[in-house]
């Protein structure tokens, strides 16, 4: 019997702004202990410790042996896309903010939705999920500076710009291998396990070509951006998104979400000092109204439906 799922509540709300929080952070948490660990080997080093803490998971649990077989070359891809997308990060994380970071990284729905739609017939787009792709890459457009601006930007910073949106289409990519496969209906411990081991295999093996270790500080900054991302984000924070997932409506979880790249701005602004040009705030918001209807269109209708109902 199929479980109901419950609609927003206070709870949802409340929990979600925790979640919002933690993820927001993780980019500026990458930026501010680079100079005691490299962002590439910080990023592998989370992929590890969270796989480690899945996998021992995994074990405890039942129910996925059998998905093994038909999952592990689709899991393989949506590991390498996942790797690439955290590489596209480390490596844009040296040339631009963190606030650009964050909202570049979450033009993700977008690019999983024109591949759904491409590979679905279930996920064709409609006329406000279309006007939403176009208010998308218009932010984009305007974020990376228009306006008279394009001569003042830095082009490490456009650079830097360019590897976050590489990021987001990864990681847009990973979830429609995610959806087009068996892995959709697969534990979802063991999609998250594929991802982070893949990861961690691929990000440390160019970690330890390319980073000078003898650099690398084990600072208390240092260690605590790593646990930060490998125990805090990779792993109790989406175990809690699985669980909301089997309670609330996954279109309502959608929405709150949205609140994540203004917590990436907000922390880059405040604990990083990034500034912030007009083009950006005005791209940035964009790109966030694009996704928010590309992601809630059906959510959107329901409740003017429901508000003409009364």
């Amino acid at each position: 019997m199929t479980a109901v799922r419950k609609g927003a509540d206070f709870f949802l709300f409340q929990l979600m702004l925790l979640l919002c929080a933690i993820w927001g952070s993780q980019q500026v948490a990458i930026k501010l202990a680079a100079e005691d660990i490299a962002p590439m080997l910080q990023v592998a080093l989370r992929s590890g410790i969270a796989a480690v803490l899945v996998g021992i998971l995994l074990l405890w649990q039942r129910g996925w042996r059998g998905w093994l077989g038909s999952t592990w070359l689709a899991g393989i891809l949506a590991g390498v896309l996942f790797a690439l997308e955290f590489f596209f990060i480390a490596l844009g994380l040296r040339y631009t903010s963190a606030s650009h970071m964050a909202v570049f990284l979450y033009t993700a729905p977008i690019f999983s939705a024109l591949g759904l739609h491409l590979m679905l017939p279930s996920e064709r787009l409609r006329r406000l999920q279309w006007l939403g792709i176009a208010l998308c890459f218009g932010g984009v457009v305007m974020a990376f500076g228009v306006g008279g601006e394009w001569s003042e930007i830095d082009a490490d910073i456009l650079l830097g710009d360019a590897l976050g949106l590489c990021a987001g289409m990864a990681w847009g990519a990973t979830t429609v291998v995610v959806r087009g496969s068996r892995l959709s209906e697969a534990p979802a411990g063991l999609t998250l396990f594929y991802q982070l081991t893949v990861a961690f295999v691929l990000l440390l093996g160019y970690a330890l070509a390319m980073v000078d270790l003898g650099q690398v500080r084990w600072t208390p900054l240092a260690i605590g951006s790593v646990l930060l991302q490998g125990v805090v984000v990779s792993f109790f924070t989406y175990l809690a998104w699985f669980w909301l997932l089997r309670r609330y409506l996954a279109s309502n979880m959608a929405v709150f979400s949205f609140m994540t790249p203004l917590f990436g701005v907000t922390f880059g602004v405040l604990v990083l000092d990034e500034p912030l040009t007009l083009s950006f705030i005005i791209g940035a918001a964009l790109v966030l109204a694009g996704i928010m209807l590309v992601s809630s269109e059906r959510w959107l209708k329901r409740r003017l439906a429901g508000l003409r109902g009364q």
